[in-house]
């Protein structure tokens, strides 16, 4: 006996060191991070519709900056951040430039960090250097700056310091349903022969790498797609990385578990944008607000006014719109993760140039030209339409809005030509008052993870951009040693923004997209240029010339945006006083508003925090954090009225499927005296009833029923049902479901 028992014990010994040795070969470390970059919640423009009416009145979803680092076995390094943010910026990439090598040296420069956009247009604005992106919030504003540079650089320092032996896996498929093209006529002119090579005038592809440690357990996800961040239309007015942002979160719970609040949890999901320029989410497509019929095709007009035609869909408001396409991407993505087996091998690797896109000459008399915004942009698009009766498709100008823009800076006869046929509204690379408006010099660069190539492009490249990109790139790494089949992605809105860029043939349309191209109509080809000599020097191992560096306009800012002067409660109220308390009882699926005596949400961002609680009560009688502004199920909203009095309403949408039990819902507020000091106070409603749904219930009571009947003929079946029915009396009572 004795004997037996120490074989066993040895046997036991022996499988619980081979289980901890058991790690498989991994090829990279990689370290994953993810931190809070909130914006401010109340009276900030909006970065993306160039609505100056839509600001900031609330919260749906907060942002995020999710940092992965990837190391080969030679310690080379990558930096891939995605940001729940419109866009980057020049500036803000200096910034924190300047963090990273204060704080780690020369780890991680401008040259080996990519720090892109999902491109919500439901963000806080005013982080640009250059002016024009920068008007319709009244200029810098510091709140928003300061949000992005705290979340990216802690993002980044949780992914740092949490680096190990990992596996990366790809897949690609495709996706369909979630996507059309926003500026079909324009694609329409690109030369037959190559259309006919695609299937759609959208790519439809989505690729998705997967990151596994040494004992091949899931810890990271990254998803490229393109499609834009305009679900949430320019109407909303509550903070939401939109259906990028919410596809992220969605693949979060799933890997992390429904009681892990977002932001919080191990494994990180990213969902980054790719050549999205011409890609709507808004797959009902346009039709005309006055009529419901479609907007004419080739200028977006609803009897010849721009403003009356937008696009929808798929669902019945921007909330379903947004949810139905996140959940899409988030299935798809999912997919590919679980089916994912191609592992990347090879060496990590970037290249980095800055470029003068400005002054390009590309033979034949072909250049690019000093950067200009046509009639066109102001038109808006069918996501977003402009205002003053612009629209889409215009290669004519006005002579009222000549003399308008004429008083800013009337273009050169050479820029007039050189833009051809835009015509030009804003001469905006001619313009240095108070401060350069958009980028002349702009951030190029190019990763390797294996077969893995990022094209990070610091621009909105159209859906045929990209195809010519990609297969430039490929090609040129194929000409030039590169071992294996390159998987070329495009990595849009990265590491700075210089507007849109369309194919020759597109621009000649001048869709917004084609007004939107700043350097004329040979950008793309330049473009293509600055990565081929990047691709052909990462193949071939040799070094590229850093360029001219961007100025550095930080210390030029202007703002008009006023600052939170002072809080009031209102007589006879205390400051997160609940004004409007909650019934006693709700059912699952139904909607729960609340209302408090509010104060200015800019007064403290709450980052890595929270302006609202749901708590749940245990048995044990402790409260339970179930979700807050984060979550999907929640709304803040936020009303001025009067000076300096506000009410803050908070929403919660309970799931169908909420687990019955007593619940309450808390306010965090952070309010100012005349004085200028800051005070906090948490105010909190009564506990209410939360009970299954109707259909909820109905569902328990087959479950019990089914239950019960599988009982009865197991008792039957073994042959004792006689004697089991003395022992249950009361056959039919089954769950409790009260």
């Amino acid at each position: 006996m004795a004997m037996v028992v120490t074989s066993c014990y040895l046997i036991l010994v022996l499988f619980v060191i081979f289980s901890s040795t058991n790690g498989i070969p991994t090829e990279y470390n990689v370290g994953i991070g993810i931190a809070d970059i909130t914006g401010p919640a109340a009276e900030v423009n909006m970065m993306g519709y160039a609505n100056p009416a839509q600001t900031s009145r609330g919260l749906h979803l907060r942002q995020f900056s999710r940092t992965f680092i990837f190391e080969d076995q030679m310690k080379n390094k990558v930096v891939f951040i995605n940001l729940d943010a419109c866009m980057f910026s020049q500036g803000l990439k200096l910034e924190i430039v300047r963090q990273l090598t204060a704080k780690y040296g020369d780890a991680y420069t401008e040259r080996n960090v990519c720090i892109t956009g999902t491109h919500t247009h439901s963000g806080p604005g005013g982080f640009h250097q250059y002016l024009l992106y920068d008007i319709t919030s009244l200029g810098f504003v510091r709140e928003t700056f300061d949000s992005l540079v705290e979340g990216i650089m802690r993002s980044v320092d949780r992914a740092h310091n949490n680096m190990k032996p990992a596996n990366i896996y790809v897949n690609t498929g495709e996706l369909l349903e979630s996507n059309i093209n926003r500026s079909p006529s324009a694609y329409l002119n690109n030369p037959p022969e190559e259309r006919a090579k695609y299937n759609y005038n959208v790519d439809k592809n989505m690729t998705v790498i997967k990151i596994a440690d040494s004992d091949d357990y899931p810890i990271g996800m990254i998803s490229w797609f393109a499609v834009h961040c305009t679900s949430m239309n320019n109407t909303n007015r509550l903070i939401s990385s939109d259906n990028k942002g919410l596809a992220a979160l969605m693949f979060e719970t799933d890997r992390n578990g429904k009681t892990v609040l977002p932001g919080k949890g191990d494994f990180v999901a990213a969902f980054a944008q790719s050549n999205e320029g011409d890609v709507s989410p808004n797959t009902k497509g346009p039709h005309c607000l006055d009529t419901g019929l479609p907007c004419d095709f080739n200028h977006s007009t609803c009897n010849g006014r721009n403003e009356l035609c937008v696009a929808f869909g798929p669902g019945n408001d921007m909330f379903e719109s947004t949810e139905i396409i996140a959940r899409r991407q988030y299935i798809e993505a999912k997919k590919l993760f679980d089916t994912a087996t191609t592992l990347l091998k090879g060496p990590v690797d970037f290249r980095h140039t800055y470029t003068d896109m400005s002054k390009q000459t590309l033979g034949e008399g072909k250049k690019t030209c000093p950067p200009a915004m046509g009639y066109s942009f102001a038109a808006g698009t069918t996501d977003g339409p402009g205002a003053f009766d612009f629209t889409q498709g215009t290669n004519s100008s006005s002579a009222i809005w000549n003399f308008v823009s004429g008083f800013i800076k009337k273009p050169s006869e050479e820029q007039v030509q050189c833009q051809a046929p835009k015509p030009i509204l804003l001469d905006t690379g001619e313009i240095d008052l108070p401060y350069a408006w958009e980028p002349s010099v702009v951030d190029t660069q190019i990763f390797r993870i294996g077969q893995l190539v990022l094209v990070a492009v610091p621009a909105e490249f159209t859906t045929m951009s990209g195809r010519r990109t990609r297969a430039a790139v490929a090609k040129s790494l194929k000409d030039n040693g590169f071992e294996g089949e390159p998987i070329p992605i495009i990595a849009g809105l990265s590491n700075d923004y210089a507007d849109y860029v369309t194919t020759f043939e597109e621009y000649q349309e001048q869709r917004y997209e084609g007004g939107s191209t700043i350097y004329g109509p040979h950008t793309l080809e330049a473009y293509i240029n600055v990565y081929k000599n990047l691709s052909k020097a990462m193949a071939t191992g040799s070094s590229v010339a850093l360029g001219p560096n961007p100025p550095d306009l930080m210390l030029k800012q202007i703002s008009f945006l006023p600052p939170v002067v002072f809080d009031e409660a209102g007589i006879g109220n205390n400051f997160a006083d609940v004004s409007q308390p909650p019934n006693k009882q709700y059912k699952a699926g139904e909607r729960v508003t609340v209302k408090f005596v509010g104060a200015n949400p800019r007064n403290n961002r709450r980052l890595e925090s929270t302006f609202l609680t749901v708590e749940f009560q245990e048995q044990s009688g402790a409260d339970t954090v179930v979700y807050t502004d984060a979550n999907w199920e929640t709304q803040f909203h936020w009303d001025r009225h009067g000076l300096a009095e506000s009410t803050v309403t908070i929403i919660w949408d309970i799931p169908a499927d909420q687990k019955p039990g007593m619940y309450k819902i808390t306010y965090n507020c952070d309010h100012k005296s005349i004085f200028g000091g800051v005070s906090s106070v948490t105010g909190s409603t009564e506990w209410f009833q939360v009970i299954a749904s109707k259909a909820k219930l109905d569902k328990l009571r087959l479950k019990n029923k089914m239950f019960q009947k599988k009982k009865e003929n197991d008792i039957q079946k073994s042959g004792f049902g006689k004697l089991f029915s003395k022992l249950i009396p009361n056959k039919n009572k089954g769950l409790n479901i009260a």
